[in-house]
């Protein structure tokens, strides 16, 4: 039994992936493109302060309900003592790459390293560099409430030797440097797949249904369908449009989370919206699971 208990605590124990002086941080970021890579992560729509308008006012503290129990985004304004002011490029590389926190914890999935883990590093450098511009926000979340399968932290553990490949990039690259740059931001960045899937009775996306839509991970709603299957009559240039002004082919809008995306996503480069259409429109047809 002791035997068991060493392996099992052995495999769970959280790796960072990067140490405070790794070569790879040694050049500074830049906070005018990392503030782009804010954009597309989408990192406002959860870690904004709740109950004001400036989005750039990180100290975290919305309520996420999920099957899994209700998680709280950490406060990640540049506050040295209640947000990350005090932490190096490479604590953030660990928590986006590995999942892991200064502390040396797993993140809970319902921060979506998952899909961050492919970042590229001079975009971790980058968006480094951004988050030290904005406002110190004093405060920090309320604790989260896990359900009992993840009460105790290293479970999550179990969880990624499960679901988690770190470093791995889901990215289906064909050459096309707009559909490619797509790819990036559907797949890693802007973690597109995160809500437009159905996941298992673990909380890890399906394989066979992602991007199919599903039940919302929150429980409020239901998250559409962006493969062929769902969209198929859309063209690129109605994505491209859609992610502007939220406007959708058929004359509505869309709302919910969505439109917050479409906040962030109005303010990208309009390649990169260009570029985010030609890639889903190039995702494999799936049927939309039954609720």
């Amino acid at each position: 039994m002791i035997g068991i208990i060493s392996v099992c605590w052995y495999l769970t124990t959280p790796r960072p992936l990067f140490t405070r002086d790794d070569p790879a941080f040694a050049t500074e970021g830049d906070p005018t493109h990392g503030r782009e890579v804010f954009l597309a992560g989408d990192c406002a729509s959860c870690h904004a302060s709740p109950g004001q308008s400036d989005r750039l006012l990180l100290g975290g503290g919305l309520a996420l309900s999920s099957p899994f129990g209700t998680f709280r985004p950490p406060n990640i304004s540049p506050d040295p003592t209640d947000g990350i002011g005090t932490w190096s490029v490479a604590d953030l590389a660990n928590a986006l790459v590995a999942g892991v926190s200064p502390r040396g914890e797993h993140y809970y999935p319902a921060f979506p390293y998952t899909s961050y883990t492919g970042m590229s590093l001079s975009d971790v450098r980058d968006l480094y560099s951004y988050l030290k511009t904005l406002t110190p926000v004093s405060g920090r979340a309320p604790p989260h409430h896990p359900s009992v399968l993840f009460a105790v932290r290293r479970s999550v553990g179990l969880w990624k030797l499960l679901f988690f490949a770190p470093g791995a990039s889901q990215v289906t690259l064909t050459g096309d440097g707009v559909h490619d740059r797509g790819g990036y931001l559907v797949e890693t960045l802007s973690h597109c797949a995160e809500c437009h899937s159905t996941r298992n009775i673990f909380g890890a996306i399906k394989p066979t249904a992602k991007f199919a839509g599903g039940i919302d991970p929150q429980g409020t709603g239901y998250v559409p369908n962006i493969t062929p299957a769902g969209i198929g009559d859309w063209s690129e240039a109605d994505i491209a449009r859609m992610l502007k002004t939220a406007e959708t082919p058929a004359h509505g809008r869309v709302g919910s989370s969505m439109s917050d995306v479409v906040t962030n996503a109005s303010m990208l480069p309009e390649g990169d919206r260009v570029a985010i259409a030609r890639y889903v429109k190039t995702l494999p047809s799936r049927p939309t699971p039954k609720p």
